[in-house]
């Protein structure tokens, strides 16, 4: 007989087993020119038995989860069936880069596009008002002008739309393509072979008739615009997908491993395996998770865990890879090499997030997984309806091509790119950067902003707030010793006491040397200082040291403490004379933000890895209602998910490495500009100026913006519709319906202009 228990682990042992039949591999697509091809190849691989494929289009990469007997070569061939190349990429090997060459060239094709297309306008405006300024030869003067852009300019349309046309699907390119070699090939027929106009034919009836009237200019517009807008989501695209190279970057590329005979040599990184020794030197990047065997540093652990105080690490402490040693050395052990640390997970992390960013579409190009066909369709019968009418040949062609002319998306590839110019020079005035698309579609619904503490809502670097001294010792003369002290060592306390010493006596006024000066990490420092015995430190320190601390001195440090500042005891000559307050800041901006947040209906919440009381105090100052705290980078998503969760759409605000997976988790990551290049790169939005109303003056920009890209959209598709029903008709040709589309593009760009004049209320 057979039990549930049984069941159960023979069910829990099949799990075990599929999953060690599982492998991951990670693939380096090429060829991707839109969100549209992202999914694509991601369908193919997912049609595969047993993958499960996500494909990051900003990064240029797929990752796969495959049984173990599925060869590389059936992933990579599946996708290069569907149009596209691939590659497996090993560990530790980056993704080919060449999203800078593809932006060259989209840059090169630009430039050519509108160099040519206006004199090419201007002659095409000139010729038909006035049929009589045409000279000879004044086509080839048009061709010259004009098939540089509808050929090479345009070939990336014309490739994208015959790969389209193989794998039996279809695109925006489609409709580019088809209306730019539609409106070349029809305008060589017009312009060559004109048929017969009655003898009183005025430049009224050129106008109105298809004879003799040239569209090559509708060729030349479309490419341009369309260009211009490829060209700058080509550079979005390029800023996403530097998230992760600058994570690569941030590990070390080498290792000095120590061997058992005493003796050193320098192994790349990812030759070093769990249970290797090596050393990290002062300033030297640690090169993998471990743990301490012999030595002692203070760590900057703020790319990692948002510390603003390097930790003093020991004998026995773990470390992380990727963390600077600031001062002193560290033996260390391996504990987690290659994908197993803490660094690669939080790759992984910001990989996965922009993953599911990446298959949000642009609302043009979701509509036109419709609206490409059945334009396309509504041509073809166009031309079928005239011919079964009793039309003639050239009649019914030019409907047709009307219908795909009106119909082609010149506006429709200028609402996005146009209005994004617009609010990004508007935007760099008041210190905000945006990023893309996706950004201002996350705006409209976000109710809840998360603030990073470190560098964010603080300045990122400690301060001397308060000095305490006992009857009869003066403040100055407590600072004028202590900073003498603190002058020989390298610690971010030591520092700021320095820097608030220096300030009180005043310029041309040298600190007193040290002498015979000791570092206790972890604990403080003691030397001589004009000839008095100084100590300075934390409590530990004088207690093992048989110091007694006064009960006033006693009272202030536990107050000081309570309210989340770092305190230092200090002792003169045996005897505790002061105690000092120090803090990292909290930025002038940061109480007007919340306000003006709260002003907005949205609820603040504090994220950070520092301690609780300090957290805690932090929000109270600025009025930020939540507070979660001593979290790691991985546990920063789980709160940001967690949020999510409650129904919640979430910002992220954020300025280091370890807010960069909260970022790209969150709906919407603004990055504060002088954070690191990662939280940058991870980031929807950059807010470039240091204070902190630029999050809410962000919010109000691309809320303005999504707006105006939206009312684009609206006009785009409302002209079409008008429109096409005319073109149907015969009551257009492709010349008034190029017109038309001019005119709809003009009315794009000034509506997207209206942002420049943008002011936050």
């Amino acid at each position: 007989m057979t039990t549930s228990a049984d069941t159960s682990t023979e069910s829990a042992e099949q799990q075990r087993g599929s999953a060690e039949q599982q492998r991951s591999v990670e693939l380096a697509v090429s060829g991707m020119t839109c969100a549209a091809c992202a999914n694509r190849v991601e369908r193919k691989l997912n049609k595969l038995d047993g993958v499960h494929a996500s494909v990051n289009y900003a990064a240029a990469r797929a990752s796969v989860t495959a049984p173990a007997g599925a060869a590389d070569e059936l992933l990579t061939e599946t996708v290069t069936k569907a149009g596209y190349g691939a590659e497996v990429l090993r560990p530790a090997e980056e993704s080919p880069d060449d999203s800078r060459a593809r932006l060259r060239d989209l840059w090169r094709r630009l430039v050519v596009s509108v160099v040519l297309f206006v004199p090419l306008a201007d002659l095409a405006i000139l010729f038909t008002v006035l049929p009589e300024a045409r000279f000879p030869g004044w086509q080839w003067l048009i061709i010259v002008l004009a098939l540089p852009v509808a050929g090479w300019a345009a070939w990336p349309f014309h490739r994208a739309a015959l790969r389209n046309a193989r794998h039996g699907s279809s695109s925006m390119d489609t409709l580019v393509s088809i209306g730019i070699t539609a409106a070349s090939v029809w305008s060589l027929y017009a312009m060559f072979a004109p048929s017969a106009a009655p003898a009183d034919a005025s430049g009224l009836w050129l106008l109105l008739n298809t004879d003799g009237a040239a569209y090559l200019e509708v060729a030349a517009g479309v490419t341009t615009f369309v260009l211009a807008g490829r060209y700058f989501e080509a550079k979005a695209q390029r800023r996403a997908g530097g998230a992760l190279r600058a994570l690569a970057r941030l590990g070390a590329k080498t290792a000095l491993v120590r061997d058992e005979d005493g003796t050193h040599r320098e192994v790349p990184v990812e030759r070093l395996r769990v249970g290797d020794r090596f050393v990290t030197r002062p300033g030297g990047t640690i090169a993998t998770d471990g743990r301490v065997v012999r030595g002692g540093a203070a760590v900057d652990r703020s790319s990692m865990t948002g510390e603003s105080v390097p930790a003093e690490v020991v004998e026995g402490d773990e470390v992380t890879g990727g963390t600077t040693v600031a001062t002193g050395w560290l033996l260390t052990e391996a504990t987690r090499v290659g994908r197993d640390t803490q660094l690669a997970g939080m790759m992984r992390l910001v990989e996965q997030a922009q993953s599911g960013k990446a298959a949000v579409q642009r609302l043009a190009d979701r509509i036109s997984a419709y609206f490409v066909p059945a334009v396309l369709g509504l041509a073809v019968l166009t031309l079928l309806g005239w011919l079964l009418l009793g039309g003639s040949a050239e009649r019914s062609f030019t409907a047709a091509l009307s219908v795909l002319v009106i119909a082609c998306p010149c506006a429709l590839g200028l609402a996005t790119p146009t209005a994004l110019m617009a609010a990004s020079g508007r935007g760099a005035q008041l210190g905000i950067f945006l990023k893309g698309y996706q950004a201002l579609e996350s705006t409209r619904t976000v109710d809840t902003v998360v603030f990073d503490k470190t560098g964010t809502v603080t300045t990122g670097s400690m301060t001397l707030g308060e000095v305490y001294c006992v009857a009869g010792v003066a403040r100055s003369e407590v600072l004028r010793l202590v900073g003498g002290l603190e002058h020989a060592s390298e610690h971010a306390v030591a520092a700021a006491i320095t820097s608030a010493a220096r300030a009180e006596l005043g310029e041309g006024v040298e600190l007193p040397a040290v002498e015979g000066f000791a570092n206790d990490p972890g604990l403080g420092a003691h030397g001589e200082v004009d000839g008095h015995h100084m100590l300075a430190g934390r409590a530990k320190l004088f207690t093992d040291n048989g110091i007694t601390v006064p009960e006033d001195v006693r009272r202030h440090h536990a107050e000081w403490q309570h309210g989340g500042r770092t305190t230092v005891l200090v002792a003169r000559d045996g005897v505790v004379v002061a105690v000092l307050g120090l803090a990292d800041a909290v930025k002038p901006s940061a109480p007007a933000a919340v306000a003006e947040l709260r002003r907005l209906g949205m609820r603040t919440v504090l994220l950070t890895g520092d301690n609780e009381a300090t957290a805690r105090s932090v929000a109270e100052e600025v009025g930020i209602g939540e507070v979660v705290a001593d979290v790691l980078p991985d546990q920063k998503v789980e709160a940001i998910e967690g949020l999510r969760a409650e129904g919640r759409r979430v910002a992220m605000v954020g300025d280091g490495v370890n807010d960069a997976p909260a970022l790209a988790t969150a709906e919407l990551g603004l990055a504060v500009g002088a954070g690191t290049d990662v939280a940058i790169s991870a980031a929807d939005l950059i807010l470039v100026r240091e204070e902190l109303t630029a999050v809410p003056d962000s919010v109000k920009l691309a809320r303005r913006t999504l707006g105006t890209i939206r009312g684009n959209l609206v006009w785009a598709f409302g002209y079409n519709l008008a429109a096409v029903p005319l073109a149907v008709c015969g009551l257009l040709n492709p010349l008034i319906a190029g017109a038309a589309m001019a005119l709809s593009s003009a009315f794009v760009v000034s509506n997207s202009l209206r942002l420049r004049r943008f002011t936050p209320a």
